[in-house]
């Protein structure tokens, strides 16, 4: 079952069980992915829809991020509540570890040695942790393993 259709099925789910905040949630990330489909003018791989997830899951935070700012507990709350709705969708998340073990596996594979060889390890490492880990934290062991 594609993404578009586990989303309309789940539509449906939330309609029928009259859940407004999962609605608007899944009618966002609907409405991202036709948006992107269109921009393409194709139907979206495996990868972008993925793509447009994980950037729908950024927007979040960083409105999580700001609301949390202004002392808006109420707004983060619901943020919260979205970012879990959306994750849902996306394959299992990749913890700091096993984000490490990539990272030297990068390291070995392209000889990077400094600070210099940083975007040929995030080139090696993004292919493989796309959707499944934040590219902050990626960035930050990345990084750390090149000082």
């Amino acid at each position: 079952m594609s993404l578009l259709e586990q989303l309309s099925s789940d539509l449906k789910t939330a309609m029928k069980a009259k859940d407004k905040l999962r609605l608007t949630v899944i009618r966002s990330l609907k409405t991202a992915l036709t948006n992107a489909k269109i921009s393409a003018g194709q139907d979206l791989s495996s990868d972008e829809e993925l793509s447009v997830l994980s950037s729908q899951v950024k927007q979040r935070k960083d409105s999580l991020a700001e609301f949390e700012k202004g002392d808006r507990a109420d707004l983060a709350e619901q943020t919260k509540a979205e970012i879990e709705i959306v994750q849902a969708y996306l394959p299992e998340q990749l913890d700091e570890a096993a984000v490490i073990l990539i990272v030297d596996e990068a390291m070995q594979a392209t000889g990077a040695t400094g600070k210099a060889d940083f975007g040929k390890v995030m080139q090696y490492v993004m292919p493989k942790v796309k959707g499944r880990a934040d590219g902050a934290m990626v960035n930050q062991v990345v990084k750390s393993k090149l000082s």
